[in-house]
């Protein structure tokens, strides 16, 4: 890192501290040169790529996983603060498996099972999503079946 006023490379860090608002560190800087001081803030890189059922990988998106669970959950009891903590804790507790790349299989398994603790008609609407049934028969079928374990 440079300073942005003088362009020196030597700084030394005068304060560290969280930064809730950007999920990272905030600290503030000295140029050991022309003495003036700033702010940076560091964040975490999640770089976890999702093998997508077509073959393809995209970047894990925390926004589009809210948005699903959003839809899920609509018209429940679930609230949407509930859906920000779920989605805040899964994405949690894939950096601090240290995975780099989650297929949307294993994913949606975290999130069915979730789900299914909180509320059995936002886990269905997941489910029949996730799962692709083409009609009623199919979901019919996969609750018989036990592959959706309605309790």
């Amino acid at each position: 890192m440079r300073c942005p006023f003088c362009d020196h490379i030597d700084l030394k860090v005068t304060d560290s501290r969280d930064a809730a608002e950007v999920n990272g560190v905030r600290r503030r800087r000295e140029c050991l040169k022309c003495l003036r001081r700033f702010t940076t803030f560091e964040t975490i890189d999640l770089t976890i790529q999702v093998f997508k059922r077509d073959g393809t990988y995209e970047d894990f998106v925390q926004d589009k996983l809210i948005k699903g669970l959003d839809a899920a959950c609509r018209h429940t009891r679930i609230s949407h603060e509930q859906v920000l903590a779920l989605a805040y804790k899964i994405t949690a507790d894939l950096m601090e498996r240290q995975i780099r790349e989650i297929s949307t299989t294993e994913l949606g398994e975290i999130v069915m099972l979730h789900l299914r603790a909180m509320d059995i008609i936002a886990y269905i609407r997941f489910a029949c999503v996730y799962r692709r049934f083409k009609d009623v028969d199919e979901l019919m079928d996969a609750i018989k079946l036990g592959r959706l374990e309605c309790h």
